[in-house]
């Protein structure tokens, strides 16, 4: 059992430094992409945009910008690694060790979280001067930031269990990842929305995770946090068992 631990606690410390050591590129380029959106969307819709009672759209804007941040770059993280060793061949060195599907599982989707959050925790100091918003639930902040980081690294990893070249890995992104993320309301409040509209953006799971994550900030939300939970907890769940299922079975990674 102490043999498991070690090995996962070094895998997770290689997936760590993987990210770490180019930082500039893994968490200096997200937190300047979340400023240049920030500056496009806050001049061209403040004061015109309808958001939270009084709320002005930039401090409305910043919770949803990190929360981007942190879902995005925790996918990148473990979908990358993945993809990167089964491409280059070093994948088989894992593969020959005695780490069990649990160990890879907390490794990667543990280093995917740490990425995530420490993006999104970038955002968020260099954004908050813009308009600092104010923290009426903060517990709620922490919960949804964990679990969706969580559910998109468990995401990541079936995805580049999955894919075989780069190209899958990028459609992968651009075609489901980048979609329902920007139809989340990251930029808008989905009350602003005609009916059909908001019913299709009850239908996306990533919509839960950034109004429950926004709802732990200015304390109201489009919906009720515990249907948000319950929704993301669920597909959490959801995730990481058939995660862990295609990592015991070595779909796509074992002859």
């Amino acid at each position: 059992m102490s043999a498991m631990f070690e090995g996962a606690g070094t895998l997770f410390y290689k997936e760590v430094l993987r990210f770490w050591k180019v930082a500039f590129q893994t968490v200096g380029a997200p937190v300047l992409t979340a400023i240049l959106y920030l500056l496009v969307f806050g001049h061209v819709l403040e004061g015109r945009a309808e958001v939270f009672g009084n709320v002005g759209y930039t401090a409305f804007l910043i919770p949803g910008l990190v929360m981007m941040s942190v879902l995005q770059n925790a996918f990148a993280n473990s979908s990358s690694s993945l993809i990167q060793s089964k491409i280059t061949g070093n994948l088989v060195f894992l593969l020959v060790s005695p780490l069990s599907h649990w160990a890879w599982y907390a490794a990667y989707v543990g280093a995917s979280m740490v990425r995530g959050l420490v993006v999104g925790f970038g955002v968020f100091i260099v954004t908050v001067w813009f308009a600092p918003p104010p923290f009426a639930e903060p517990w709620w902040i922490l919960v949804f930031a964990a679990l969706g980081a969580g559910l998109m690294g468990s995401l990541g990893l079936i995805a580049g269990l999955w894919a075989e070249k780069f190209d899958q890995m990028a459609a992968f992104q651009n075609f489901i990842v980048m979609p329902m993320t920007f139809l989340s309301g990251v930029f808008y409040s989905v009350h602003s929305l005609p009916a059909f509209w908001q019913a299709a953006s009850h239908l996306n799971p990533f919509f839960y995770m950034i109004d429950g994550f926004r709802r732990g900030f200015f304390g109201t939300s489009d919906v009720s946090p515990w249907l948000s939970l319950a929704v993301v907890g669920t597909a959490f769940v959801a995730v990481a068992a058939l995660t862990l299922n295609l990592l015991r079975t070595g779909y796509k990674i074992r002859p």
